[in-house]
């Protein structure tokens, strides 16, 4: 083989060497990106955080995990080719039936949107009031690609901190339940029920 068909090839398997070595280290990094398990009353989801692009919010939600909080919440909002969110809220019964009740929570934290990540089908963002920085517990996941919510297309936006990896069929049953009231508000007739939400890695 001549001299410089030789180097050629050397060139090329060291390229092939190294890119594969990149790819394995790359995959090494995303295992360490820890995972939720969310428990519902409609299945199961899994879910993988992103605390490379948002350590705030996923320190935040990680917190709460680890507290418990979110057990017996409910999905209290899911609108249709949008999102569904919960995360904020529990049902209690009542003289006349039940009612919604918020659960107390920690300080606002600071919103992250601005960390290139987009609203786009499947992954999860901190829900928020009109103040930019509002966001405490609750979270939405996102049913279909949501330009609207991307930090600078309309406002700040609204922080993406990670991504469904399984139970997108959950998601999407969650997200088809009958509604009561105002459709803009997406109140479920029978809100799913989030049983719990557990660390399953990283």
């Amino acid at each position: 083989m001549p001299i410089r068909a030789i180097a050629t090839w050397a060139v090329a398997v060291a390229a092939a060497v190294a890119t594969a070595g990149c790819d394995r280290q790359q995959q090494a990094a995303r295992s360490t990106f820890p995972v939720v398990v969310i428990e519902t009353s409609a299945g199961t989801i899994k879910a993988e955080l992103w605390p490379d692009k948002a350590p705030i919010t996923v320190g935040n939600f990680l917190r709460y995990v680890d507290e418990k909080f979110y057990d017996d919440t409910i999905f209290h909002r899911c609108l249709p080719a949008f999102m569904i969110q919960g995360g904020g809220f529990t049902i209690q019964a009542t003289a006349t039936g039940t009612e919604q009740v918020k659960k107390r929570t920690r300080e606002p934290i600071r919103n992250e949107a601005n960390n290139g990540l987009r609203n786009v089908r499947g992954t999860l963002a901190m829900a928020r009031t009109g103040d930019v920085n509002s966001a405490t517990a609750q979270f939405f996941i996102n049913t279909v690609d949501n330009r609207v919510l991307d930090h600078g297309v309309r406002d700040y936006g609204y922080a993406v901190f990670g991504q469904v990896i399984s139970g997108m069929d959950v998601v999407g049953e969650i997200e088809r339940g009958p509604l009561i009231g105002d459709p803009q508000q997406g109140r479920p007739r029978n809100p799913v029920v989030i049983k719990s939400v557990r660390r399953a890695g990283g």
